[in-house]
């Protein structure tokens, strides 16, 4: 962080590997979202955690029960101003293996997908495959 500016550093994402692979029939796969979802998704934290003070000040303003109306709507016309990618829900939960949103497991950080291929693969440490 300088001067107050978060700064973005270059990734070259087309040639950025991702790990998941999924093998059916000795073929390789690569699963994974497409890159534009996840550098979208990325800026969006970046502007987050930018606009996040802001945003809070503006927020403790309008939720004190001692503000006028007059400095509550003051600050409910300066959150609308603010970009709406500063919001923080609007921050997708990714795998970390494929960029997957959907079937996201926050407990591991990965998808349902990621995590079965990963505990077959005994990387997660705790993880074993059930049986009965």
């Amino acid at each position: 962080m300088e001067n107050g500016k978060l700064k973005m550093e270059n990734k070259d994402y087309d040639s950025q590997i991702f790990n998941f692979q999924f093998s059916i029939f000795n073929f390789q796969f690569l699963f994974m979202a497409k890159i534009s979802k996840v550098v979208k998704n990325n800026k969006r934290k970046v502007k987050v955690a930018l606009w996040a003070g802001r945003r809070a000040d503006a927020k403790k303003i309008i939720n004190n029960p001692k503000s006028t109306n007059e400095e509550v709507d003051a600050a409910v016309v300066k959150l609308q101003k603010m970009p709406r990618d500063g919001s923080p829900i609007r921050v997708r939960n990714r795998c970390s293996q494929s960029g997957r949103s959907r079937g996201y497991l926050r407990k591991f950080g990965v998808s349902r997908i990621a995590l079965r291929d990963l505990a077959l693969a005994g990387q997660i440490p705790g993880v074993v495959k059930s049986s009965w």
